[in-house]
């Protein structure tokens, strides 16, 4: 198991699904430390004694790191030999992790945890009504400029102004220099909103952005459910990712013990999700929910 920035939800739901299943694996885990370059290494490291059944990757990065590109040269150094299972991959598509959700055409399904963007964005806009919203994210992850490229649309299609401001960036890597000043900067512009792209770096530096976005008045909509019970976002439409792990490693079973290919195992979301309104950061701000969301909404206090 390749996780990014430790164990979470996703983690002990897809360990939960086999026990639950009377599935036995033995687990080994490596954690990359927010950086993907460590895969290489810990796949140079691990493979030739371990010898897994399976790779469990989390997030968009190391799945790219484990299985490249589809239409990655052969001479390219990825995993093939070995059935790949994601979790936490916002867009397999358009990142090339696979051609469509029907088949990857190769050893690689898994999960997708992010609602379609113009479904949080009419549900952003039923929260708060908006003409114009921002988004912070790390033009390194492709999975994040696929979304701002979603959400541009939208708001092109709906009278919506979008402000991007993309994080500087270290040679390949992004830094969280001066992001406080980029929320205050977009207040300033006149953004009604925040967006929390579904982004593994912006995740590690929300603790700097959720205090000044409340210092400055500006809501919050995250796209995956860290930002709102790891973090103070204020609300957000998500899949829970207890259960993004659990529908991941139903893939891995059907890998491992039915014996199916990946490649005829299909990408999937979750059926069904959910939305999280972090009700303290609702009175920080003053932004109430309308009262009929609270029929359908968890409500976190």
């Amino acid at each position: 198991m390749l996780t990014f920035r430790g164990e979470t939800d996703v983690e002990r739901g897809f360990r939960y699904f086999f026990n639950a299943s009377g599935v036995q694996v033995d687990f080994m885990t490596r954690d990359v430390e927010r950086d993907a370059t460590r895969v290489r290494p810990i796949l140079d490291e691990v493979l030739p004694t371990f010898k897994p059944d399976l790779i469990y990757t989390y997030g968009t990065p190391n799945t790219l790191a484990v299985a490249g590109p589809y239409d990655a040269p052969p001479t390219a150094n990825f995993v093939r030999d070995i059935p790949v299972v994601f979790a936490l991959v916002a867009a397999p598509v358009q990142t090339k992790i696979a051609p469509s959700f029907a088949s990857s055409g190769r050893n690689v399904t898994g999960a997708v945890h992010v609602v379609p963007t113009d479904v949080q964005m009419r549900a952003m806009h039923t929260y708060k009504p908006f003409t114009k919203v921002g988004v912070i994210y790390s033009p390194n992850e492709s999975n994040s400029v696929v979304i701002v490229k979603e959400m541009q649309t939208f708001c092109d299609a709906n009278g919506m102004t979008l402000i991007t401001q993309p994080l500087a960036m270290d040679g390949t890597r992004p830094t969280g220099a001066g992001v406080e000043q980029f929320v205050r900067d977009l207040r300033a512009k006149g953004v009604e909103w925040l967006y929390l792209p579904p982004d593994t770096f912006i995740a590690t530096i929300f603790n700097r952005i959720a205090p000044v976005a409340i210092d400055v008045g500006l809501p919050t909509f995250g796209s995956t459910e860290f930002f709102l019970r790891e973090g103070e976002g204020l609300v957000g439409l998500v899949s829970r990712y207890y259960s993004v792990g659990q529908l991941a490693a139903s893939k891995a079973v059907e890998i491992l013990v039915q014996g199916r290919p990946p490649k005829d195992v299909p990408i999937e979301t979750l059926k069904r999700f959910a939305l999280i309104i972090n009700m303290s950061v609702a009175k920080k701000l003053g932004v109430f929910p309308p009262i009929a969301m609270l029929n359908y909404a968890e409500v976190l206090v």
